[in-house]
């Protein structure tokens, strides 16, 4: 079952850069600060920027579904012709990830906190 978009992930290659931008715009310091990922809590919501999304092959921001069993889940999106993108991977503290892309390319994201 999704429980709605709770992360957004912004690929950057500048996370300096990115940071300042986004403190600016959020009107707050990060609650996350890691040369590996840099993150917000905004209403409710995960803002995050990622240094190293483009070399794992995002293009853009990608927005997570959070659901309660990311394998089902993979597995649906899939027998409904979702084409794998990443495959799961834990990236930390038991979080989750993995994406997907829909028949027209675009992308969804999902995520699992254990």
């Amino acid at each position: 079952m999704a429980n709605g978009i709770k992360t957004v992930i912004y690929p950057v290659k500048d996370l300096a850069a990115a940071k300042a931008l986004f403190t600016g715009l959020i009107g707050a310091q990060p609650e996350s600060d890691a040369p590996y990922y840099v993150g917000w809590k905004v209403a409710g919501q995960d803002i995050g920027l990622d240094p190293n999304g483009h070399k794992q092959g995002m293009t853009g921001s990608l927005a997570y579904f959070h659901v309660d069993d990311i394998e089902a889940t993979l597995t649906a999106l899939l027998n409904a012709g979702a084409k794998m993108v990443q495959e799961v991977r834990d990236v930390g503290g038991g979080r989750l990830i993995a994406s997907v892309q829909d028949a027209d390319g675009n992308p969804i994201g999902v995520l699992q906190d254990t």
